[in-house]
């Protein structure tokens, strides 16, 4: 197993300047390289108008070969993907989805109508697991227009942010980078601060490391300088995929945490905890869950109220999770098992729709022939019918 951990409180705060590694953070140090791909004819991107909203299908209808569009599997809105990994829903019900493999953004319509490219984030490195990886959108998204990226370069994995059509701009820079474990996790607390989460990178002497910005979760506001005494908010990380902050309470944070060597992990996430990778500590935090290597696999966070979706790579179904009282409830139930192969990116909208990503083209799955696919679905708590 890899990590044996108590469950007692986070120890000591881990209050470390960062001054050599956040010289990169703001507007120096990036040199976007490859091509920017336009919309055809030169038309600039533009997010789609909002479509009629259309009710996300039972998990439980019969699931047939198909592709986005009339006909096929209602639960399919875009197929033929490349390893699409972040995923954030537009305001208008619409989501935009990344390509790990390829650093392309596109639009997908709950209604199924056909994906449209909108850009290709430039200057994405791909080799081992790096990439174009978490997406999010700016807390201020209505005014501005801004998503948010971590993509992974030639020389590290850093956070960017543009808008459509736009050069991407540094936010955070100098996060290790490897050939594993390269984290991408993004996601906005209520108060508008930005938390990452980051992988060791194959290096289990980073995690624990107070120098490092590795294996760890991060916090930064908007323009990539530290909250509080610096950026390191916790660590102990393996690989931080996915965070989600739990909705009805602006303190919690959940970290969805992969390992190569033991059980994978959702943790709760609090600031200077220790989550015990690669040694654990009488102060260590210890887990909510923990799934065996071959039935998880965590790629994907989403949460509302105690309730916590997790897409499984390995499980290849969504693991729904209540936490309670500072545990997990019950054993996790299932939505839609074995049905599309690898589950990577989970996220919900406004109507309980649950949008997913399969990551069967990633090197470890078997791909179908129009793999890989955004999926959405309506998980039981929104009121659809048992998980199969």
């Amino acid at each position: 197993m890899r990590r044996q951990r108590g469950r007692r409180a986070a120890g000591a705060a881990c209050a470390v300047a960062l001054t050599l590694l956040l010289a990169g953070c703001g507007e120096d140090g990036y040199e976007p390289v490859g091509p920017f791909r336009p919309l055809p004819e030169g038309q600039p991107p533009q997010v789609g108008p909002p479509t009629e909203s259309t009710p996300a299908p039972d998990p439980d209808e019969p699931a047939e070969p198909g592709s986005g569009g009339s006909g096929g599997d209602p639960n399919v809105l875009a197929t033929d993907l490349a390893v699409p990994t972040g995923l954030v829903v537009l305001p208008d019900g619409t989501a935009v989805v990344g390509e790990r493999e390829t650093g392309r953004l596109l639009q997908v319509f709950p209604d199924r109508s056909p994906a449209q490219e909108l850009m290709v984030v430039p200057g994405v490195d791909t080799a081992g697991d790096g990439g174009l990886l978490g997406l999010a959108l700016s807390p201020t998204f209505d005014e501005d227009g801004l998503f948010y990226a971590y993509v992974s370069t030639a020389t590290d994995n850093r956070v960017v942010r543009f808008p459509l059509g736009g050069t991407p701009n540094p936010v955070l820079t100098g996060i290790p980078r490897g050939e594993v474990h390269n984290g991408g996790g993004l996601a906005f607390a209520p108060d508008g601060t930005l938390f990452v989460g980051t992988g060791d990178t194959g290096d289990p002497a980073l995690p624990q490391d107070p120098a490092s910005l590795g294996g760890k979760v991060l916090h930064v506001d908007v323009f990539g300088q530290p909250v509080g005494d610096g950026p390191v908010f916790s660590r102990g990380h393996a690989d931080v995929r996915a965070l989600c902050p739990g909705l009805d309470d602006p303190a919690l944070l959940f970290a969805v945490d992969d390992s190569a060597t033991g059980p994978d992990e959702l943790n709760a996430v609090l600031r200077d905890s220790d989550h015990g990778w690669p040694t654990p500590g009488p102060t260590s935090t210890g887990p909510l869950l923990e799934l065996p290597n071959d039935t998880g696999g965590l790629g994907g966070c989403a949460a509302v109220g105690g309730t916590v979706f997790l897409g499984a790579l390995e499980g290849r179904r969504v693991y729904v999770v209540t936490v309670e009282g500072g545990g997990v409830a019950a054993e996790p139930t299932e939505l839609i098992p074995e049905r599309y192969g690898r589950l990577r990116t989970v996220a919900l909208d406004t109507e309980g729709g649950l949008w997913v990503t399969t990551s069967n083209g990633d090197g470890a799955g078997t791909p179908a022939e129009d793999d890989d696919k955004v999926l959405r679905i309506l998980p039981p708590s929104s009121g659809g019918s048992s998980p199969v």
